[in-house]
């Protein structure tokens, strides 16, 4: 009988075979491509929880991929599928994501084989804080050394406990709070993290929709206004993409989720649809909508953009040539199988890669890191100083011309940059510029036809020059 490959060999092996094929445009020796293909280490352990009088054993894991830069980066994933493989596909695509948006980390990935969803608060506690101590153990956390994050199924709450555990054993560092980030801004968070990937994956999908040659090639206009939207998936990540999409004209036509769907040609309410969400506990019989019993039908549905925002595996072989979107924008991690994207490139589909569309999760990250290590919130020192300056410029102005500017007008012209401005702007620079990067890469190199290995090429070519310099190899 042959065995059944599980969702995460088959991450792997799909991330693996995109390393290779992305491989074949360097000229990197073939030593190099082999370390910069493995993990570097890999961390699995298990520990015993008390849960309601009884005890329970835990399952955890922490792989970091490459040290070519330090710390390494990573989210922790609370999810009863946690295995092996997928942790290290993950870890994995973390080093090259850094890579192409040049954010200067290592790639790593966590998990605990948990259901968060089934335990209470003060379990998830104890397994956190237990989780926490088990990495310190071994010093595989730390700001410099290896820095966690929020992923599937935890958020700022679980990565405050993490902070506090670190503290209470590191008392003596300084830059404790830099040794997780995703915390909530009264604990060193940062202002802009939890819509940090969603609106990266907007900026990242505008930046495709901008390329006047690409979107004349695809019989499409230019720009966000009036492009039909599906998502997959309402959680952070898909809630923020849809938000940040229709607040700059995308119509958002259909949303999936775990239990369903719901669909209007004429474009949801996201706001609203969220807040029904939130009041019953699901998205399913929204007024004004039509209910899709079936979550994986929307995939299938007619539409510009289609953002799978959930998880890895959900176009396949089976749905793939029934798509019917025109750019594919892969807010979730490998939610395209390899084949699938075989069927849908053939197809002339415009797949814009997690690689790179969903890297706005580390990239504020890397944002709220040196603030932790800097002390100090962006824009605390130059705010008033902006706004006295330009506030001196309009009255000058006013002076020369004799005229009033009005009221509201000045209030916008006038303000200084606060830190999710700041933010904002740092993510929507590194998004334009990676794409751009990616894109030129696609183009001018002989052979390449899709985002996902002129990706990759640009990840194994940064990561190989690291280790260039650092002299391993010639």
């Amino acid at each position: 009988m042959k065995k059944k490959i599980s969702e995460g060999t088959k991450f792997l092996s799909d991330v693996h075979s995109a390393f290779d094929k992305a491989a074949q445009y360097t000229d990197h020796p073939d030593g190099l491509l082999n370390q910069l293909k493995i993990c570097n280490s890999i961390y699995k352990f298990y520990f015993p929880i008390e849960v309601k009088g009884k005890v329970q054993v835990m399952e955890g894991i922490r792989v970091q991929h490459s040290q070519h830069k330090s710390p390494t980066k990573g989210g922790i994933r609370f999810s009863k599928m946690v295995d092996e493989d997928e942790v290290k596909a993950l870890a994995t695509l973390m080093s090259f994501k850094c890579a192409v948006v040049d954010v200067p980390f290592g790639g790593a990935k966590g998990g605990i084989k948990i259901s968060p969803r089934l335990q209470d608060e003060k379990t998830l506690e104890k397994v956190t804080r237990r989780f926490t101590t088990e990495l310190l153990r071994k010093n595989l956390i730390g700001p410099g050394f290896d820095v966690p994050a929020p992923d599937y199924g935890s958020g700022p709450r679980e990565m405050a406990w993490i902070a506090d555990t670190y503290a209470t054993f590191r008392g003596d560092d300084i830059n404790a709070l830099g040794c997780v980030t995703g915390k909530p801004l009264g604990q060193g968070g940062i202002q802009g993290r939890t819509e940090a990937t969603g609106l990266g994956v907007y900026f990242g999908v505008r930046s495709a929709l901008e390329q006047t040659d690409d979107m004349k090639r695809m019989k499409m206009s230019t720009g966000m206004n009036n492009k039909r939207i599906i998502i997959q998936g309402m959680g952070n990540v898909g809630y923020h993409s849809a938000k940040f999409c229709q607040e700059g004209g995308g119509i958002i036509i259909g949303i999936a989720e775990w239990d369903g769907g719901v669909f209007n040609s004429k474009g949801l309410d996201v706001e609203k649809l969220m807040q029904f969400k939130k009041e019953t506990g699901s998205i399913r019989n929204f007024p004004g909508a039509k209910t899709i019993d079936d979550k994986m039908a929307l995939l299938e549905y007619e539409c510009d953009v289609l953002i799978p925002a959930a998880l890895e595996n959900q176009i396949t072989p089976e749905n793939a040539p029934n798509v019917k979107a025109k750019i594919i924008a892969e807010g979730a991690n490998g939610p395209v199988t390899k084949e699938a994207e075989e069927i849908l490139v053939a197809k002339g589909v415009l797949i814009i890669p997690d690689l790179f569309l969903n890297a706005g999760g580390v990239t504020v990250s890397y944002f709220e890191w040196l603030k932790n290590l800097s002390h100090v919130r962006f824009g605390r020192m130059e705010k008033r100083f902006q706004e006295l300056q330009l506030t001196n410029l309009i009255s000058t102005i006013e002076q020369i011309t004799n005229k009033k500017v009005d009221k509201k007008a000045k209030e916008i012209l006038v303000h200084g940059a606060n830190e999710r401005d700041l933010v904002y702007s740092g993510l929507e620079e590194t998004m334009f510029t990676a794409y751009n990067e990616i894109r030129e890469i696609k183009n001018s190199t002989k052979g390449i036809q899709d985002l996902r290995t002129a990706a990759f090429v640009s990840g194994i070519n940064k990561i190989a020059a690291s280790y260039k310099v650092l002299g391993v190899w010639p």
